[in-house]
């Protein structure tokens, strides 16, 4: 027993291990942030997917998850989608939910209009529509609801109903009694035996057969002509202890079931067993509580914990090697009708296009890092050496260090290349067999990547030192000529290869091509695009058997081939994002194994592409929800119905929209505009969200596009929307500040004037004062030059009179000595004649006729001074203005004697008198004040 035991456990082990799975995509909870149990699933005209959660009714668009609670707080049960309606059952509760203008969903109970007729903890589990009534199923009822009349009837059976059922021949129900078909709004025993009163009906599905009952322990069960007999025998041992929860027919005709620990079970026409996968092999959870196939044929699965998404119709197969038994694959290709596999662990292979399990290649245990077919002669690149296969075995025909990988030698079909760990060595056919024949000398460096062109020159590109050029001789034995390239740059899992007979390198700083005749390399901007926007990952190229040149980046998986007119390469990307491939960054690799089938190894098993079934549908982008809100205020949600009209406050827009689509290897990418504040579109970006602040008011257009696998989606979103005017710039107030400005004008222009009148009148005044200043400065300069002439005239009189006054002392002083020398001579004698001279001479000095003489010409020099003085000083005799006068004209005292015929010491006393009857101070000159007056 226990031997039969370990034999069906390995029997399913293995098979476990050669299946190849379509792609499953997972949800969390954490992603979806919702109840971990999802009891029903629908989809409506949208494309957008509803989940009948614990928490409330979940509803995804390919983007964004959204969580209605349900409306009394219970666990929802069943979900269904009908025209532009969504259905659901709760606790106690049922009805409907509508798409409100704003994109949100409302609520509106059905139930509470029969409240009074559902019974105490009544659950409903099933929704079923059926021409114009829809039937919501309970365990204990069905309540059918007519659209029309708007109007209830309930099937009341004797029993508690397990599941309602539809075909297109009717509705059914099953109860321990058996299963009923309802006509006419009540309901009739239609099918009854021991297996329908003994276990549980999970679906009833229709095929070209029959009827196929699908029992929760028991298996398939065909209903056909009355008979009702056990079908699929070989599935239903697979089925064995399965404890089916849910079940349904896919478009193809193809049947899954899910299981509440066994995962799922997907069966063919014939009920031949297709996949069965499980936690280990892929699922979140092992227990399928609700199946649905969507439009695009994708399975989805409602999960214990979890959601989770097949895609059924998806050209890429993965294989997962959960035991471990392969490792990383570094390299694949189909030789012999055998497809081998190269690992860390050695080299696998099994039978083409089969099922079976990889077996180990005798003797390559260990790291293979390549295959080569050359002359019909598999060749594997080993870290212990080369190898020769053939079939299931191998023979080491190098083993001094490791292989990197071959490279054929154009002019002779016997000689091989090899890059090593530390350089280059030649194999040789000789006989049917392959040997090593020599390492070529003079380069000793690890050659990963190396081509060679013209016959004799060799490219290797190193990680860590970059790219060097060198040539061998025609006996492939030395290398010479070895240079060493400063540009392009080393980089981190860059890689050198020869593609269309040209040198291809590509790194983190693009992809760069040789010219052949400079033999410097250039930047292909073409190719090197392929690395913005932060895609570079690794520099890896491949060229596959169909003469297609790959990349491998962040997002995506790019070839490159000719065009059937041109040489120019052009371009076909496959959005497999690194992530998901899980390759070995620098160790990626794709091979053409099967036309156009193509396997991608990754680090814990493989993907199988095949590129002739990669089509994409026609998919639409819409707006599922704007939202608006004043700055740092709460979101208000708008209505997308109709162009949208807004307050200059709500100026903060949020937009977002999606593409509903599901598959694991597509990624939406979306570009929008918003017409009146940009006229150009945004960059590609996977982000399904646009956000623009503080608008200004003015009339928008918002337009949104997406690309889906390098498609354009086949239409433009768009919404129309206007931000209006604050009240202090609409119309009317424009009005007012027109009035007020023309007010402002007026007055302001009043006041200009007027004061432009004044400054005016002020000028006038300031240059009429400025001329009469100018002409008082003119008269005063008159009157000064006047002054001075008249100052001038008056030192030229008191020049004259000085002289004049001279003369006549001296004249005075002569007629003195004259007379004195007479009256000496009339002592001696008595002559009458020198008496008569004498008499003339005393008349002549005559002290009177001298001052009346020198007063006459004093007054006419210095007009008024004597009366001034006379005035300042009335106590004043004639002598004491006689003295002042010729004080006036600064006379000295010696010169004044003569003149009032006295002594010089006479003369300073008159003046000492006269500075005291002018009671003049000590300080103060006498001269100095007879000259101020």
């Amino acid at each position: 027993m226990k031997y039969k035991i370990y034999i069906f456990v390995l029997v399913m082990v293995q098979f476990a291990f050669a299946q190849e799975l379509p792609p499953i995509v997972k949800y969390s909870q954490q992603t979806y942030n919702a109840g971990i149990q999802n009891w029903m699933i629908s989809e409506d005209s949208n494309r957008f997917l509803f989940f009948a959660n614990n928490e409330g009714l979940l509803e995804f668009n390919g983007s964004n998850w959204t969580l209605y609670p349900s409306p009394n707080e219970s666990i929802i049960r069943s979900v269904k989608c009908i025209n532009d309606k969504i259905y659901t059952g709760a606790y106690m509760e049922f009805g409907y939910w509508e798409r409100k203008k704003n994109g949100q969903l409302h609520y509106t109970s059905l139930s509470q209009t029969i409240k009074s007729q559902i019974l105490h903890d009544e659950q409903f589990w099933g929704i079923l529509p059926f021409d114009n009534w829809i039937l919501f199923q309970s365990l204990e009822r069905i309540y059918v609801y007519n659209i029309n009349t708007k109007t209830f009837s309930i099937i009341k059976p004797n029993a508690p109903i397990t599941k309602a059922f539809k075909t297109t021949e009717g509705i059914y129900f099953q109860t321990k009694v058996g299963i009923f078909e309802i006509e006419q709004g009540k309901s009739k025993l239609f099918l009854t035996n021991e297996v329908i009163k003994s276990d549980r009906i999970i679906n009833v599905i229709e095929t070209e057969n029959g009827l196929i009952f699908i029992t929760q322990r028991n298996g398939l069960y065909l209903y056909k002509n009355n008979q009702f007999s056990k079908v699929g025998n070989s599935i239903n041992t697979n089925l064995a202890d399965s404890n089916i929860y849910s079940a349904i027919k896919l478009h193809d005709g193809n049947l899954v079931l899910g299981t509440v620990s066994k995962g799922i079970f997907i069966i063919n026409k014939n009920l031949d067993l297709l996949y069965h996968i499980t936690q280990k092999n892929g699922l979140s959870n092992n227990t399928a509580l609700s199946l649905f196939e969507d439009f695009d044929k994708n399975l989805w699965i409602g999960l214990d914990n979890g959601i989770n998404c097949i895609n059924m119709q998806s050209p890429i197969k993965s294989f997962s090697d959960n035991s471990g038994a392969l490792g990383t694959i570094y390299t694949s290709i189909n030789f012999n009708d055998k497809l081998y596999i190269g690992t860390n662990q050695g080299l696998f292979y099994k039978a083409s296009n089969s099922q079976s399990d990889f077996q180990l290649v005798q003797g390559t245990k260990g790291q293979v890092w390549s295959l080569f077919i050359h002359e019909n002669t598999l060749f594997c690149g080993h870290d212990s050496g080369t190898f020769v296969i053939n079939n299931t075995t191998s023979n080491l025909i190098y083993n001094q260090q490791g292989t990197w990988k071959f490279t054929k030698v154009p002019s002779n079909s016997n000689i091989l290349l090899q890059g090593n760990y530390n350089g280059i060595s030649v194999l040789e056919r000789s006989n049917n067999n392959w040997t090593f024949k020599n390492k070529i000398a003079g380069f000793d460096n690890s050659s990963k990547h190396f081509e060679i062109i013209n016959g004799n020159e060799i490219y290797v590109s190193h990680e860590y030192k970059g790219i060097f050029r060198f040539n061998i001789d025609n006996s492939f034995t030395k290398a010479f000529n070895i240079f060493k390239y400063e540009k392009p740059l080393k980089g981190k899992n860059a890689s050198l290869i020869s593609y269309k007979n040209q040198i291809y390198y590509a790194s983190k700083e693009g992809v760069f091509v040789l010219d052949a005749k400079t033999k410097t390399f250039g930047k292909d901007k073409n190719l090197s695009a392929i690395f913005n926007n932060d895609e570079y990952v690794t520099g890896k190229m491949v060229v596959d058997k169909s003469n297609k040149l790959w990349f491998f980046t962040k997002n995506y998986m790019h070839n490159y081939a000719s065009g059937k007119l041109s040489s120019e390469l052009k371009k076909n990307s496959l959005s497999i994002p690194a992530s998901l491939t899980n390759s070995m960054p620098g160790y990626e690799n794709i091979a053409l194994i099967d036309n156009e089938t193509y396997l991608i190894g990754t680090t814990d098993g493989y993907y199988v592409l095949k590129n002739n079934q990669l089509k994409f549908n026609n998919y639409k982008v819409s707006i599922t929800q704007i939202s608006n809100n004043k700055q740092d205020e709460h979101i208000v949600k708008a209505s997308m119905n109709e162009e949208g009209d807004f307050s200059h406050k709500l100026n903060n827009l949020t937009f977002i929209f999606t593409v509903p689509e599901y598959d694991k290897y597509i990624n939406a990418e979306y570009q929008y505009v918003l017409e009146g504040f940009s006229d150009e579109w945004s960059d590609w970006n996977s982000k399904s969200t646009a956000v623009f602040k503080n608008l200004p008011s003015g009339d928008y257009v918002f337009k949104v596009r997406a690309k889906v696998a390098n498609s354009l989606t086949e239409n433009i979103a768009m919404y129309a929307f206007t931000i209006n005017k604050p009240w202090y710039a609409n119309g009317w107030a424009l009005l007012f500040y027109i009035l007020l400005f023309m007010v402002l004008a007026y007055h302001i222009n009043k006041l200009y004037t007027n004061y432009h009148n004044k400054r005016h009148q002020k000028i006038i005044s300031e240059n009429n004062l400025l001329l009469e200043l100018k002409e008082l400065e003119n008269q005063k300069e008159i009157m000064k030059i006047k002054n001075e002439q008249l100052s001038l005239d008056v030192d030229k009189k008191n020049k004259e009179l000085a002289a004049s006054t001279m003369n006549l002392i001296e004249k005075t002083e002569l007629l003195q000595i004259i007379k004195e020398d007479l009256k000496n001579s009339e002592e001696n004698t008595s002559n009458r004649s020198i008496k008569s001279i004498i008499s003339t001479i005393t008349k002549s000095v005559k002290d009177e006729d001298t001052w009346n003489k020198f007063k006459d010409a004093f007054d006419a020099a210095d007009k008024d001074f004597l009366k001034k003085i006379k005035q300042l000083h009335p106590s004043l005799t004639a002598n004491d203005l006689r003295l002042c006068a010729y004080l006036r004209i600064n006379l000295t005292s010696k010169e004044i004697a003569p003149l009032l015929n006295i002594s010089v010491r006479s003369v300073e006393i008159k003046r000492y008198r006269l500075r005291k009857k002018m009671e003049l101070s000590h300080e103060q000159g006498l001269v100095e004040y007879i000259l101020a007056i």
